[in-house]
């Protein structure tokens, strides 16, 4: 009797749980409205999203350093702005994260295509890049030659990070040449380290920026950087196409860190010369 009398219990109490989470679930989150510079200035806090890398924002040591992160504290002083940033490897979610709100600028190098520009506004460009081959030198290839030609990439598997820019181009490319070149898009490593990967000889070929290459390249020495994948491209931040009087914002903070010279200093950190 007295453990019908539990189970009863147990039985309500369960029941209780249920619909006190059934009811949590169906709880919506309350939208972040969209908002453009004059509501930024009034909050106080421009929100950025970029990769942790040392294009992006990175740890060293007991310090942040990173050419973006540079970049975005220069804007700081001289919005009188607090610049909140956050972390996140895949453009794609950082493309959502825009979108939803969730952030106001996208803080990376992003090749300004025109099927990217019918739903984001870009920036003046930040940089110039273009796509490179990362391979291995010959001295650590056990005497073979890096690939020149892009003819000799094809039945060749290259691999990018996830939602990586290249993969559009290397499909174009494959096309070009006429031939397959496969394309791995990997889930977990960045451009860097798909560099190390290469480095170790664990894979063979990666496609990556310029500049990140060059970064990889000054502590890799086993890797071959000088074949190019694409023509020089315009990269740029992004911000939402309701947010013109922010891009509007932007682009004088950027020219005034150009006149001031702070931005070629913060170039040649990170990227060395032009």
């Amino acid at each position: 009797m007295k453990s019908r009398k539990l189970l009863v219990v147990y039985i309500l109490l369960l029941a209780i749980v249920l619909i006190a989470m059934s009811r949590l679930w169906q709880v919506k989150k309350e939208p972040v409205l969209p908002r453009d510079y004059p509501e930024i200035k009034k909050e106080g806090v421009l929100r950025m999203v970029t990769e942790y890398n040392q294009s992006g924002y990175y740890v060293a040591g007991d310090t942040i350093e990173g050419f973006q992160y540079e970049l975005s504290q220069a804007i700081a002083r001289l919005s009188g702005l607090e610049v909140q940033t956050h972390l996140e490897m895949s453009l794609a979610e950082s493309f959502r994260e825009l979108s939803d709100n969730q952030c106001d600028v996208i803080a990376r190098n992003i090749p300004a295509t025109s099927e990217i520009k019918e739903d984001f506004l870009f920036t003046e460009p930040i940089v110039l890049n273009k796509q490179v081959l990362v391979q291995r030198t010959e001295e650590s290839n056990n005497g073979i030659r890096p690939i020149r030609n892009q003819l000799d990439l094809a039945g060749k598997t290259l691999y990018i990070p996830k939602d990586s820019p290249a993969l559009l181009r290397l499909q174009n490319l494959a096309h070009e040449i006429g031939d397959t070149i496969y394309v791995k898009e990997d889930e977990l490593y960045s451009s860097e380290q798909l560099a190390i990967m290469v480095a170790k000889g664990d894979i063979d070929y990666a496609v990556c920026d310029q500049q990140i290459a060059k970064i990889s390249k000054g502590n890799l020495p086993e890797i071959d950087i000088d074949t190019d994948i694409s023509f020089t491209q315009l990269q740029s931040w992004a911000v939402r196409k309701d947010s013109p009087i922010l891009l509007d914002s932007l682009n004088s903070w950027l020219s005034q860190i150009r006149e001031s010279g702070l931005y070629d200093q913060i170039y040649k950190r990170y990227y060395g010369k032009k």
